[in-house]
């Protein structure tokens, strides 16, 4: 085995640790996105159930005037 082929094998492995923390990184980064997706349409949610607790009160409003 020369010094070629070690210089190889440690190129090969180094590669390979660098694709696997990339793989990693950006599995993480798009499950992070995904909650912070979810996260905005469950405040989409909150907001438009706020809404529509308002409608009665509302109508009341309109009605005593």
């Amino acid at each position: 085995m020369g010094l070629f082929d070690l210089l190889f094998i440690v190129l090969g492995i180094l590669f390979f640790g660098i694709l696997v923390l990339l793989i990693f990184y950006y599995y993480n980064k798009v499950r992070i996105l995904s909650n912070r997706i979810d996260n905005a349409w469950a405040q989409i949610d909150v907001q438009l159930k706020r809404r529509t607790d308002l409608i009665p009160n509302l109508i009341e409003s309109v009605k005593g005037y």
